[in-house]
């Protein structure tokens, strides 16, 4: 727990570079509510994909890049020791924070443009459930620097580390179409 707390402690000294250098928009600064997200706008760089809904997602597609706020969600979660529980608990604070989205992407000037939400992570659980649709990464080097990237969240929020599981983990990209977004979060506050 020591470890974790000073990883957990560090992280949060680092936080505010990363903000910066990945020009995030802290969310819950504008609604001054619970949100776990923090985001920006960006243009979609992988190979096109068709979401379910019958969404085209191609090269130059406007999105808003989602990202988990996870020194907030990890000081939550950091001393909970079941598993399952802190899944529950990140799960439910992603959806909660679901429709605040929405609403940022109503108070955009552009919002006409903005296709969906996009994320990479290396979680797959849940995710279909909040209305996401994984896609693989296909880019070898990509995929490298997002697992690096990735592994510090990784380590913090994991009960035990194997080296066959990191080898093992697979970042992919979290896609939902903005009308699927409104219509699972809309009228959700």
């Amino acid at each position: 727990m020591f470890i974790r707390s000073y990883f957990l402690s560090v992280w949060k000294f680092f936080d505010p570079l990363y903000f910066f250098i990945t020009r995030l928009e802290n969310v819950k600064c504008r609604y001054k509510k619970d949100i776990v997200f923090r985001v920006r706008l960006m243009k979609y760089r992988g190979k096109s994909v068709m979401l379910s809904d019958g969404t085209l997602v191609e090269t130059n597609d406007i999105f808003l890049k989602i990202h988990l706020y996870n020194v907030t969600l990890l000081k939550d979660v950091a001393f909970v020791k079941n598993p399952l529980r802190r899944g529950r608990i990140v799960y439910k604070k992603v959806k909660n924070s679901m429709p605040l989205l929405v609403q940022y992407i109503d108070s955009l000037p552009n919002k006409k443009n903005i296709k969906g939400i996009i994320g990479i992570t290396m979680i797959n659980k849940g995710v279909n459930q909040l209305g996401f649709e994984q896609f693989p990464l296909k880019n070898k080097f990509y995929i490298l620097f997002k697992k690096i990237g990735q592994l510090p969240i990784y380590f913090l929020s994991s009960s035990s580390i194997h080296p066959r599981n990191i080898i093992n983990l697979k970042p992919s990209y979290l896609i939902m179409s903005k009308e699927k977004l409104y219509k699972m979060y809309k009228n959700h506050n």
